[in-house]
């Protein structure tokens, strides 16, 4: 037996486990944690996801499906002229043709060219309210991975209440672990030794949640 055989063999002792190792992830391990922390309605959880987005500084707006295209338009405007990255797949009425250039999510695109793209606009997998966490999986209308990474404006379109589970548990009952998962918490930041904080090192420095009720 292995000195890591031995301390994970305690830890599991200490926790009311087996002490051996376990024959099955599955099954030996306990699982035995809450799944949602309180009893909330529909709406209150689809409140907590929207004040958990804006305490991450995310920028939260609610609209219906009728409404989404005005509104997409309206947030890429105030950003000015410029270009927008739309994922193959994304419902075409979200971003009508027009006001801004349109850029093709190409296998071939490199950092450099993203990086000139002004604003990129993605559904999402899912939406965790207890800690304002966006998930995306590659799927249509969501793009790879680096198109929501590189762009400096990202528009998320969230749909509700659809896609908003109360906890990260009940996220991972709905994805795929085998897809190119990316979770996002509010925009890009990271802070220095003197906790000065700087936005956009590492992903898009503005992040906007729409939170889009009805189809």
């Amino acid at each position: 037996m292995s000195s890591r055989d031995v301390i994970l063999g305690r830890v599991r002792r200490a926790l009311g486990g087996p002490a051996g190792a376990p024959q099955s992830y599955a099954t030996d391990i306990d699982r035995d944690y809450l799944r949602a922390h309180g009893e909330r309605t529909t709406a209150q959880t689809v409140d907590l996801l929207a004040e958990n987005l804006a305490d991450y500084r995310a920028v939260v707006h609610r609209c219906t499906a009728a409404e989404l295209p005005v509104l997409i338009a309206r947030l890429l405007a105030e950003r000015g002229p410029g270009s927008v990255l739309v994922p193959p797949g994304t419902a075409p009425e979200w971003v009508p043709d027009g006001g801004h250039a349109r850029v093709e999510d190409r296998a071939g695109s490199t950092p450099a060219e993203l990086d000139r793209v002004q604003s990129v606009v993605t559904g999402c997998a899912v939406a965790v309210a207890e800690t304002g966490t966006i998930v995306l999986d590659g799927s249509p209308g969501q793009g790879r991975r680096r198109v929501s990474l590189i762009p400096d404006h990202h528009i998320c379109v969230v749909r509700v209440p659809d896609q908003v589970v109360d906890s990260v548990p009940r996220a991972l009952e709905r994805l795929d672990p085998a897809r190119p998962l990316t979770w996002i918490s509010g925009p890009s930041a990271t802070s220095d030794i003197e906790l000065d904080r700087v936005e956009g090192v590492h992903g898009p420095r503005t992040l906007e949640v729409i939170l889009m009720s009805g189809d």
